[in-house]
Parts: C-alpha cells; sequence; structure tokens
C-alpha cells in the first residue's frame, strides 16, 4: 500500500509548517501513526473516526484500507492486519482533536484553504523545487486551459 507521511512543526520564526508527502495522490497512516501526529492516546483518535463516520461525514470504505503487516510479538513476527486511513479521514480527524499540535494543523489548514480560495490556487513551494520544470510545465498548462475555456 502506497503510504506518505504528515509532519506538523513548529518553524524557527515561529510559524506552524505542515509537510504532507504525497504518494499516489494520498497519504495512508494508522491508528499509531494518526495518534502520533496530533499527540493523542489512540482511543481518542478511534473515537473521533468512529464519530466522523457514524455523522456520515465520510464513508469508512472510501477512507480505510486494511493492510497486513508483520509485528514482532514475543520474539517472533506475526501478521496481522492493521487499519490505515488516508487523507480525508486525517484531515476531519485533524479539525476534531482537542491537542497543541491539532490547532497548529488546523492553523495551517486554514491558512492554506484561505490563501486557495483568494487565489484560486495555492503553489507549494517546496514541491515546485523538488519536481522540477515538469511540475511546473503541468501547473502553467493548467491555468492555460482554465484560461481559454
Amino acid at each position: 500500500m502506497p503510504r506518505g507521511e504528515v509532519i506538523v512543526y513548529e518553524a524557527p520564526d515561529g510559524q506552524v509548517r505542515v509537510d504532507v508527502r504525497l504518494e499516489r495522490e494520498t497519504v495512508w497512516l494508522s491508528l499509531n501513526q494518526v495518534a502520533e501526529l496530533f499527540d493523542r492516546d489512540k482511543s481518542v483518535i478511534s473515537r473521533h473516526l468512529r464519530n466522523v463516520f457514524e455523522s456520515g461525514e465520510l464513508e469508512r470504505a472510501a477512507t480505510v484500507a486494511k493492510n497486513a503487516t508483520v509485528q514482532t510479538e514475543g520474539g517472533r513476527g506475526v501478521t496481522r492486519e492493521i487499519e490505515f486511513f488516508n487523507l480525508d479521514a486525517i484531515l476531519s480527524v485533524g479539525y476534531r482533536v482537542n491537542s497543541k499540535r491539532g490547532t497548529q494543523f488546523r492553523i495551517w489548514a486554514t491558512t492554506t484553504l484561505r490563501e486557495h480560495l483568494l487565489r484560486g490556487y495555492t503553489l507549494n513551494e517546496r514541491r515546485l523545487r523538488e519536481r522540477g520544470l515538469s511540475e511546473i510545465e503541468q501547473a502553467v498548462g493548467l491555468l492555460a486551459r482554465t484560461l481559454t475555456s
């Protein structure tokens, strides 16, 4: 299963940064990883996820995948099916969880959304630097198609 990562941190200038590294256009994190991301116990994250699904905010089948993972238990390898949650589920939990990391995440997400709504687009400068010219060409192509239609 493709996985990415989400990192919330405070930069030296005091600004909150969230680094989302996508693999195949999404991120898949286990319950443990989501709990670590938002600095909360797994039971708290489980409760938020249950509420997200029960309220109909997200469909479980579309946002959860199971993957067999080998874990070491008692000195031996044991295969367990672990649930992984995609970016939509992670975002939903981020807007519900009460922690410093959750607050930092919401500040970042709201700022990013506001920027996108006001500009009509969002640029990820780090991604552009990493992927170079082909990423810029795709962005310019999208803009050209949008402006001519």
